[in-house]
């Protein structure tokens, strides 16, 4: 069986997302038939001779560069995303980091979307306001408007949609439309959604950011991060990954790359459990409202419904004012839903949070606590039962 190497097929590929993912960057035949991409440790790599070694006529030069682990992992992701290439990094920020880096310089200036995964932005206020680059961040309703906000020295628009934590919708197509038409580069944290059910380069999208931590790991065991880009931005992030010397182990790779082979029956399966959860806490009594694109009451219903294809377990709620007793006792109650940070595992998670600390462009004038949740792979039955265990608890101490 090919492996998927061959750009050609990769822009003419009409199989199936899920057979993709089972089949894309294998070649079992290169390796003795064996299924898997072997994991290859090494930095050294031996020319066979003189010619081969001064004219680089090697398919690896260094480890640093990349193996047959590593490449197999980027292969499957550039067919996935559609895209010139794809790096991968050893985080989700670093993956942020590395393409903001790739296309901005002193004297820059950056438009961000005040959505945006709070870690991300600590990075544009203090290591690109270092090096000379300007920071504003922007509404993310402003679609076709953003035109308001670009200045002459703007290079970037960083994009994540839906919005970190309150899961506001962003018109991805409008704004690429706008900075095509002034050759400004446009980024996407497309953790999400992931290449199965939002593909941002097919929008316009230059550069693709994944938290390969989340759904490509998919086991809570794994941080990564993925570029994915087209075109000029392309050249630029490969330029700029390998001069700085990013890498990841190839241990993380095949991690990687077992991850993604389940990856699309276990998206189907976040998301379907994910909705059903969604739909559930609406009709709560302890619940205002659900923040999920793919409730017809979501006010980025629509555009979820005109772009995306899919949703995934990842959502917030909002509860009805309650003391800070009653949400401790909701969280101290819970235990099937862990308690902790990333997301994306097969586990269900809940954390509670407050975005008015770090947003400057868009007021977060909630009515209650913010609870966000990550609904795993268990039965929905439980997820609920103990769900209302928690606000069982929550009524008693409020």
């Amino acid at each position: 069986m090919a492996g998927g190497h061959d750009d050609a097929a990769r822009h003419n590929d009409e199989r199936g997302t899920a057979t993709k993912v089972v089949h894309l960057g294998r070649d079992p035949q290169r390796f003795d038939g064996f299924v898997n991409t072997p994991v290859v440790r090494g930095s050294t790599v031996l020319s066979a001779s003189y010619d081969d070694l001064v004219h680089h006529r090697g398919r690896y030069s260094y480890g640093r560069r990349g193996n047959p682990t590593t490449e197999g992992l980027e292969t499957a992701l550039k067919a996935l995303e559609g895209s010139d290439g794809v790096a991968l990094t050893p985080s989700g920020l670093s993956a942020c980091s590395i393409a903001l880096l790739s296309v901005l310089g002193a004297g820059d200036h950056l438009l961000m979307v005040d959505t945006a995964y709070r870690p991300t932005r600590t990075f544009c206020d203090q290591v690109l306001a270092r090096m000379g680059v300007k920071t504003s961040y922007y509404d993310p309703l402003a679609g076709a408007d953003i035109a308001d906000f670009i200045r002459p020295d703007t290079r970037a628009i960083f994009l994540e949609a839906p919005g970190s934590q309150s899961f506001e919708m962003q018109d991805v197509p409008a704004i690429a439309a706008v900075a095509r038409e002034r050759e400004i580069t446009t980024l996407i944290d497309n953790t999400w959604a992931t290449p199965l059910f939002f593909r941002p380069h097919a929008f316009g999208v230059d550069i693709s950011i994944q938290a390969g931590t989340k759904y490509i790991g998919g086991h809570a065991d794994l941080n990564l991060g993925t570029i994915s880009a087209v075109g000029a931005a392309w050249k630029k992030v490969i330029a700029t990954h390998g001069t700085m010397g990013i890498t990841i182990s190839p241990d993380d790779a095949a991690l990687g790359a077992r991850g993604l082979r389940t990856l699309a029956v276990r998206l189907e399966r976040h998301q379907r459990s994910g909705i059903e959860m969604a739909q559930w806490l609406q009709d709560r009594p302890e619940v205002s409202r659900v923040l999920h694109p793919a409730l017809p009451s979501d006010p980025g219903h629509a555009l979820w419904k005109r772009d995306f294809s899919g949703a995934s377990g990842l959502f917030s709620l909002i509860l009805k004012e309650v003391p800070e007793r009653a949400v401790a006792a909701f969280f101290d109650a819970l235990t099937l839903f862990g308690m902790g940070y990333s997301w994306g595992g097969y586990e269900s998670l809940a954390i509670p949070f407050d975005c008015r600390d770090y947003r400057t462009a868009t007021p977060w004038d909630v009515e209650g606590p913010a609870v966000r949740l990550h609904i795993g792979l268990e039965d929905v039955a439980d997820l609920k039962a103990d769900l209302d265990r928690a606000f069982a608890a929550l009524r008693a101490a409020a």
